[in-house]
């Protein structure tokens, strides 16, 4: 009765409803309670207590009992409420833990990769890989950032030339977020060298296509678009690098080198898992790098026969020695035979270059 009603409103209803039942007993029906203990106990009325005050007692023990009853209850429910806001907040602290451990996992792995270890409970030990026959390898690095770099007291001890570094790479992440370069995943970052790879998708044979085509059913040209986006982006952080140098009055450059081919990928560490990518194809992009020049991209010959469908255009730098690989004939990538394309960066002339016809 009342359950929503504060205790000390039922204890003053129950104490005014009890008063006046013990009144109305022991004035208004007095003599029905004394003609009543007359006729039961046959004279010995007087060695008892009457009736009117011992069923009086009894109520007031009846409120009392009903009072200490609804007190508990009370207290049980606000201990029930208190339990379920408790429960509630744990709820919201949960699903806020996940959602970050979400961002955070999806941050540091691809995004399948990601789903992968998000989607089901994983073993730490349990290793995680894949194999790919047809992707995009990309290094970038800025050579003359190491010049750049100083620890003194005008830039705090390395802090300064450190923050400006992060928003080089920020600038680069940001291009990621574009819809053309979705097929491009960042890998890491070796100090001012920036790797990123195309066409890593969960089916090692679709490239980010659909599941239900066949790679027989699919172009040259479909096959190997990741691979044009991947160039496209290594032509848009040209255009970044020098839009930051026009604002900061420096001049990096960078030197990029590409290539495609079969890699094998995976996930190593429990701690701090990170997601990279090894082979023969990330070893010879790696080659292209180090050995390129300033300002320009470097390919070897295979790379420049596909790209070269795309629209790309090419200087031929001619052959080169690779450690490990004997001698390649290389190419640089200058740009793209494509009416809103991105805008060259600036470059290296080598005597010996030739034009190529597209």
């Amino acid at each position: 009765m009342l359950v929503q009603v504060s205790h000390m409103v039922k204890l003053t209803l129950m104490l005014m409803i009890s008063v006046a039942v013990g009144v109305v007993n022991i004035y208004a029906w007095r003599p029905i309670f004394d003609d009543y203990d007359r006729k039961r106990f046959n004279g010995y009325v007087a060695n008892l207590v009457p009736s009117k005050y011992s069923m009086t007692a009894m109520i007031f023990i009846m409120m009392l009992s009903f009072y200490y009853f609804a007190r508990h209850v009370e207290k049980l429910a606000r201990t029930l409420f208190l339990w379920k806001i408790d429960v509630h907040e744990q709820k919201e602290k949960v699903y806020d833990m996940r959602r970050w451990n979400e961002a955070l996992v999806t941050n540091m792995l691809p995004e399948h990769v990601a789903r992968h270890f998000l989607g089901s409970k994983k073993r730490d030990e349990e290793l995680y890989s894949q194999s790919y026959d047809e992707i995009g390898v990309m290094f970038a690095s800025i050579p003359n950032f190491s010049d750049f770099y100083t620890e003194e007291n005008i830039n705090n001890g390395g802090i300064e030339c450190l923050r400006f570094l992060n928003e080089i790479i920020s600038d680069f992440d940001a291009l990621l977020d574009e819809p053309q370069f979705r097929c491009i995943t960042k890998i890491k970052t070796i100090g001012s060298t920036y790797m990123a790879a195309s066409g890593v998708t969960p089916d090692p044979n679709t490239n980010g296509f659909n599941n239900t085509i066949k790679k027989e059913e699919i172009s040259d040209k479909e096959r190997w678009q990741h691979l044009a986006d991947l160039a496209d982006f290594a032509l848009a952080m040209k255009v970044s690098l020098m839009n930051i140098n026009y604002q900061s009055f420096n001049n990096f450059m960078l030197r990029i080198g590409l290539n495609k081919g079969g890699v094998l990928a995976g996930v190593i560490g429990a701690r701090k898992p990170h997601y990279d990518i090894w082979g023969n194809t990330v070893n010879v992009a790696s080659r292209m790098e180090s050995t390129g020049v300033l300002g320009n991209i470097q390919v070897v010959e295979d790379t420049h026969d596909i790209l070269k469908e795309y629209g790309f255009r090419f200087v031929r730098r001619g052959p080169i020695y690779v450690k490990g690989k004997g001698e390649l004939l290389t190419f640089f990538l200058k740009g793209r035979d494509k009416q809103g394309s991105f805008i060259n960066g600036s470059s290296v002339t080598l005597p010996h270059q030739v034009v190529e016809n597209s």
